[in-house]
């Protein structure tokens, strides 16, 4: 009989740990929420008072290169007695307690999966404050980051066949099939999805490595370059008209990194001569040493009398996955 218990007592412990796993490792629910909504916990006397004032001036700031103010991010704030259960499922979570030394934490995974988790701790109101505007460009990122990874991971449920960019761009990047290839000439791409309200674009091809030169009129380089680029591929409605870029919005420039490649990301504002259309733009100038040019990724939107700024944003996800070959 003891016999039997030991038999038994092994295999449900073997059962247990199944795949090497232990029946103590935490399971994790998948995370929810809208793309670039972000999760507040504090009390609501800190969120109507100056903390508050300094999350939303640094969460809910302007997207430079919309035609409209529209926040960066969509904030909910939920007092910190009623986080508990689903809600603490979002993927983008910020957290404020008042309670100990000043400091930060950035952690992933806590309540659901993907998701990242920051919490922010003071003392008092000052110390707190100082923690978000000394961070506020990790904070952004962070979660930026995992919206970016999330977008990415919709769109490769229905990926299109990009064989033909493949062969010609040596690189690849993934769109779903609601998307078309609209032109194919030489080694430019413009891929297209019409929305209810419009369409979303997606400018591809190549330029030789000397045609953008590091100095100080790069912004102008890369705008004349644009600029020649949409008066010989992108036509407008009517005879003569062709997308340029608007000359009364200053242009954007940073440096960022694409497929661990130096990039220019440059967003401004596109129109159409001799005609009224227009819209946002996200231009990114990938320097691909190793094949001796430059790839440039541009997306552009067209939507009139709606909000872009998630339009905007599938754009960057989709140029954001490009593998250089």
């Amino acid at each position: 009989m003891q016999k039997v218990l030991l038999v038994t007592g092994i295999l449900l412990l073997v059962l247990s740990c199944k795949d090497g796993k232990s029946s103590n490792e935490k399971v994790y629910l998948d995370s929810t929420g809208k793309i670039n909504d972000v999760s507040v916990v504090m009390d609501n006397d800190l969120w109507s008072g100056t903390i508050g004032e300094a999350l939303r001036n640094m969460l809910a700031s302007p997207v430079y290169g919309l035609p409209q103010d529209e926040p960066m991010f969509n904030i909910n704030q939920i007092p910190s007695q009623v986080f508990s259960g689903f809600v603490t499922k979002n993927r983008t979570v910020l957290i404020i307690k008042i309670d100990k030394e000043a400091s930060i934490s950035f952690d992933n995974d806590v309540y659901a999966k993907p998701q990242r988790v920051i919490t922010i701790s003071g003392k008092n109101n000052q110390d707190i404050i100082n923690q978000i505007n000394e961070n506020a460009p990790k904070i952004i990122s962070t979660f930026k980051n995992i919206e970016i990874f999330h977008k990415q991971q919709q769109i490769r449920k229905v990926l299109f066949n990009t064989k033909s960019i493949q062969e010609k761009l040596k690189l690849n990047l993934d769109f779903t099939t609601a998307y078309r290839i609209a032109k194919n000439e030489d080694k430019f791409f413009w891929i297209r999805r019409d929305i209810n309200t419009g369409f979303l674009n997606i400018l591809l091809y190549e330029l030789p490595y000397d045609a953008i030169k590091r100095n100080d009129s790069i912004i102008n380089q890369i705008i004349t370059i644009r600029d020649s680029i949409g008066k010989k591929y992108i036509e407008g409605p009517v005879e003569g008209s062709y997308m340029t870029t608007e000359n009364a919005y200053t242009p954007f420039n940073t440096e960022t990194i694409l497929d661990n490649k130096p990039t220019l990301e440059t967003k401004s504002m596109w129109d159409v001569h001799n005609a009224v259309m227009a819209g946002p733009f996200i231009n990114y100038a990938i320097e691909d040493k190793i094949n001796n040019r430059w790839v440039i990724a541009e997306g552009f939107a067209y939507a009139p009398s709606v909000e872009k700024r998630d339009l905007i944003f599938e754009l960057e996800a989709i140029i954001r996955s490009i593998k250089i070959q």
